[in-house]
């Protein structure tokens, strides 16, 4: 290991005097930690090129004030427990070091964003969380055997530069899988491989936002999606929904550079955005010039009925991007997704995509491309599909036993749905509040799930609540625990729970 230490010899101080204290200020100010190995005499007289004698001098002053500490046959380190007189010393530390000039104030950091609100780090008995898998439903072992079987037929990859829009395999069994399951033809050089769907957000934004870039929004929207592009100093504009997904009739008319829509399953609400309302978005986005990123995070789990055509499926004008991930069928931690661009923007997003991180870990994608070319992707669906879909109608029924005719939305495919409450109830944050310290997590529509700009009729009486990393028994157990704290509510019994009116007028 090099220490950092640099000699004027020039200075009126000894190069003795000047390690000495170098040194020291490393030690003290913590970069030098104790128990840290020292490099040996005749190793930092070479780095530094003096007199091994000089270093020599310098390690017996150190050991004799107690900053180090020598270990015969093992070397010399850094004292594991300094001495009081050294600790006094730390006051007089940055004296020691000379400074040239003034030192200039840092410069204004003109990026502006906001972390992801975490959710509560205490520990939940039952976590109904909407964007989390259970871990036993990755399929570790048939995983592995890819990977093995990938190991031992590799041959350069390991030493050569990645495609920085991804493997080519992963991007063409991708761009099959599209064909048959969402209807949306394209080619292999359309899809960018991205860390998962907040990295394929982050790529479009960076094509299409400058300062000041108007990007329409559902109202509530994913958070993650809003605080991205607010950090590109993007002006939001909220559009509405309402139980047929996003309200066309309330777009912008003047237009927008950018529409960001969660059409197949809306988050947070779950809503589907009806066929007549795609179209006539398209139009919209035609018409005005306008880019639309379809996020389709969940669209892999479908529980009543065919899917709709998503809308790169549907558009004949290259307007739409379209956003997937692997988050919700594999798991986040495998950072996962893709964007598909129409493509006019194929140079552009490959280009900008190199600037942002030049490609992916070649052994993920190639596990990935192999799983999904073999049909073992597709029976993992098939298999999450029908663990889900019992574990969403366990949730539907263990509602209704303890709440009545509960008004609930989304519940045609996803991996969430969310609960309308009754209108003598209190609000979704206390209710929130009161479920946590009761050890079950239910989410409220605000910080950490979604984003709300504030007109949103449903924010605070809406309730939402996973089930994939739930098993049946925890998702009964889960709701009987949630219903016994709110039973102490004055006006919100279960028996007073029922509320038999619908969003729409009828029951859901």
């Amino acid at each position: 290991m090099a220490i950092p230490i640099e000699l004027d010899h020039g200075s009126g101080q000894s190069l003795q005097g000047q390690i000495f204290e170098q040194l020291r200020y490393l030690i003290l100010g913590g970069r030098l930690k104790p128990g840290t190995l020292i490099p040996a005499s005749r190793v930092l007289a070479e780095q530094l090129g003096i007199s091994r004698n000089t270093v020599l001098l310098v390690y017996e002053r150190l050991i004799a004030e107690g900053y180090l500490q020598a270990r015969k046959a093992i070397g010399t380190y850094v004292n594991l427990e300094l001495p009081e007189t050294c600790l006094a010393a730390t006051r007089r530390t940055a004296a020691s070091v000379p400074v040239h000039g003034e030192t200039a104030k840092p410069p204004v950091i003109p990026f502006i964003g906001r972390m992801p609100v975490k959710s509560s780090a205490q520990r939940l008995d039952f976590d109904f969380c909407p964007d989390r898998i259970g871990l036993d439903l990755f399929p570790h072992k048939i995983w592995r055997r890819f990977i093995n079987r990938i190991f031992t037929s590799t041959g350069t990859q390991f030493t050569e530069s990645c495609d920085s829009g991804g493997l080519p395999q992963l991007r063409e069994v991708i761009a099959e899988y599209l064909g048959v399951a969402r209807g949306i033809s394209v080619s292999s050089d359309q899809v960018i491989i991205t860390a998962g769907s907040q990295e394929g957000l982050n790529l479009a934004a960076r094509l299409l936002i400058k300062e000041g870039t108007r990007v329409a929004m559902e109202n509530p929207c994913y958070r993650g999606a809003a605080s991205l592009f607010e950090s590109y100093y993007a002006k939001l504009v909220q559009v509405p929904v309402d139980e047929a997904g996003l309200d066309v009739t309330q777009l912008p008319e003047d237009g927008a550079a950018l529409l960001y829509v969660t059409p197949s399953h809306q988050f947070p609400l779950g809503f589907t955005l009806s066929n007549e309302r795609r179209l006539k978005l398209l139009e919209w986005a035609r018409r005005c010039g306008t880019y639309i990123i379809e996020d389709d995070y969940d669209s892999d789990f479908r529980y009543r009925g065919s899917p709709l055509t998503a809308l790169m499926g549907l558009d004949d004008h290259g307007c739409v991007m379209y956003l997937g991930t692997f988050s919700k069928s594999m798991g986040a931690g495998l950072r996962l997704g893709y964007l598909v661009v129409p493509k006019a923007l194929i140079p552009a997003a490959r280009a900008a995509k190199a600037l942002l991180n030049n490609g992916h870990a070649w052994l993920d994608q190639a596990t990935m491309a192999e799983f999904i070319r073999s049909g073992a992707y597709g029976n993992h669906l098939r298999r999450m599909r029908s663990i889900y879909s019992k574990r969403h109608d366990c949730l539907i029924e263990a509602l209704r036993r303890h709440f009545g005719a509960v008004q609930l939305s989304g519940l045609e495919s996803g991996l969430h749905l969310a609960w309308h409450l009754p209108a003598d109830y209190p609000d979704a944050s206390e209710l929130q509040a009161l479920a946590l310290r009761h050890g079950v997590g239910i989410y409220s529509i605000g910080p950490g799930l979604a984003h709300d700009f504030g007109t949103c009729s449903f924010s605070k009486h809406t309730l939402v609540l996973g089930f994939s990393c739930l098993n049946e028994h925890q998702i009964r157990a889960g709701v009987r625990r949630m219903a016994d704290a709110f039973a102490g509510l004055p006006a919100n019994s279960v028996s007073a729970g029922a509320d038999k009116r619908s969003l729409s007028g009828s029951p859901l």
